[in-house]
């Protein structure tokens, strides 16, 4: 396979040797045309080639990659057919999608009443979240519920958050490494609220930002909804390429970066702490304002969890550096309690702007959160290892009834990110949700609509049964005899 970097120039160009740097081996051992068009239309699928960027002339890759000239020509010509380059006389070829790969909108539905065309349940394959764990809401409204009376005394509006909340998730902060004072803390309506104040505070219309891709696909809808202008830098199955985000960094002098180096979503990644320097470094030389999600870095499976990237600083390195979290994934989503980390005068600044929005945070909520904060070392344990052995069921499940489809078991985090083999990611969901699955697929975590068409994104949050009867009409719906139909446009939603 290809290295995994991706490549978006400040001029949308890709050299030859750059393109040949990212063919797999077996590719430029033996290159010949047809195997040259298919690894140059996975690189766009997976969106390690942007869209939009014009490909080397024929004569300048036949050199690199060590081909004739018509061989190369072959390979365009190919792509060309199949809707994956377009070319005109006297400006290049550029890559681009075919018509069937759409973009999908932004929220799907099962079947009525979420139940598949023949009233079967459905099996909502879409949500990386768990239930509450067993009895935790309960024993903490019971804690708040004497505490409470006293609370109501005075007006509710706590813009910053409630003070008791914001100590404990700053003495959180400087347990794991990062020390924190309260005044550093905003408490906010989970992590979405949090990169949306971030993102009206920071950004304006038009300006650029740098996120992983794949990526959170409500955190793209963020960055959309304020028009701005995205670049990436690849997360494939071998990590992240540090070189090519750095050389990204420097050629688009971003406004914001959106990294989620802690079990990355969707591909359950875990970032190195040599890398976190470099990015760091990197982000600082460049004048980018970092924005860490940290919402899955309590979700380890297999390792520590690791320290907030901020607290591998040098002193005084990361005042550019804003953390993101919340309770969704460890606790419930129903809670919607998040926080922000920052400098005390950007807290200020951002406080600023959510008084702007909704005045105040749900004081009950708060309230609710301070005995879960405050308990989980004690709870989480139990809660991981529930996750490990749903993260077995899935993949029995996939051995099983899909064992043509490929994955790599993540060390933490909520979900699979599965390999399909070929482009239907789209179209596969739209089967599937008349079998009654709600899946999310690969297109919904692409910076470019249309990428990872051949990758769907599956939680192993569900109990065991749920996920392999999931897993089972998902592959009933895969192995139909009809072919698999281009998707059409419709309203889709994963979390």
């Amino acid at each position: 396979m290809a290295n995994g970097r991706v490549v978006q120039t400040a001029d949308r160009t890709i050299g030859s040797r750059q393109l040949a740097a990212l063919l797999p081996a077996d590719v430029l051992a033996r290159p010949g045309y047809r195997a040259l068009a298919d690894a140059v239309r996975t690189l766009i699928l997976d969106g390690r080639v942007a869209l939009h960027v014009r490909l080397p002339a024929e004569r300048e890759l036949a050199e690199a990659v060590g081909a004739s000239r018509a061989t190369v020509t072959g390979a365009y010509d190919l792509l060309r057919e199949s809707g994956y380059v377009r070319s005109r006389r006297g400006s290049g070829t550029w890559t681009e999608l075919p018509d069937g790969h759409r973009p999908v909108g932004a929220h799907a539905l099962l079947g009525a009443g979420g139940y598949s065309a023949d009233g079967e349940p459905g099996v909502d394959l879409a949500i990386a979240a768990m239930g509450a764990p067993e009895g935790s809401l309960a024993d903490a409204f019971a804690w708040a519920a004497p505490r409470l009376p006293r609370l109501a005394r005075d007006p509710g509006y706590h813009p910053f958050g409630l003070p008791e909340l914001r100590t404990a998730v700053a003495d959180r902060f400087t347990r794991r490494g990062l020390p924190t004072r309260p005044e550093q803390i905003l408490v906010t309506a989970g992590a979405q609220q949090a990169l949306s104040l971030v993102v009206s505070l920071l950004c304006r219309a038009g300006d650029r930002v740098v996120t992983e891709n794949p990526t959170y696909a409500n955190a793209l809808d963020a960055l959309r909804h304020a028009r701005l202008r995205t670049g990436s830098i690849a997360v494939s199955d071998g990590g992240w390429d540090l070189e090519i985000a750095e050389s990204t960094l420097r050629q688009t002098v971003p406004r914001l970066a959106y990294v989620i180096p802690d079990f990355h979503n969707p591909t359950g990644r875990l970032m190195p702490p040599e890398q976190r320097l470099r990015l760091l470094a990197a982000t600082r030389a460049t004048g980018t304002w970092l924005v860490v999600d940290e919402t899955l870095a309590d979700i380890a499976l297999d390792v520590p969890a690791p320290a907030p990237t901020a607290s591998l600083a040098p002193r005084g390195g990361a005042d550019h550096v804003i953390t993101i979290g919340s309770l969704s994934k460890t606790h419930w989503g129903g809670l919607r309690v998040g926080w922000i980390r920052a400098t005390a005068k950007m807290i200020t600044e951002l406080t600023a702007v959510r008084v702007s929005a909704d005045m105040t945070g749900s004081v009950l909520d708060q309230l609710v959160a301070l005995p879960l904060l405050a308990g989980m070392e004690r709870s989480l344990p139990e809660r991981l290892a529930q996750l490990r052995s749903r993260r077995e069921a899935l993949v029995r499940a996939l051995q099983r009834h899909t064992p043509e489809w490929s994955w790599q078991v993540p060390p933490g985090g909520l979900s699979l990110w599965v390999d399909l083999g070929e482009p239907v990611s789209s179209a596969l969901a739209e089967r599937a949700a008349a079998a009654g699955v709600h899946i999310g697929r690969g297109a919904r975590f692409g910076v470019d609509p249309g990428t990872f068409e051949h990758r769907l994104r599956i939680p192993y949050t569900l109990p065991e049964d749920r996920l392999d009867g999931g897993v089972r009409r998902l592959a009933q719906a895969f192995h139909e005899g009809v072919p698999l139909a281009p998707a059409v446009d419709r309203p889709y939603w994963v979390a």
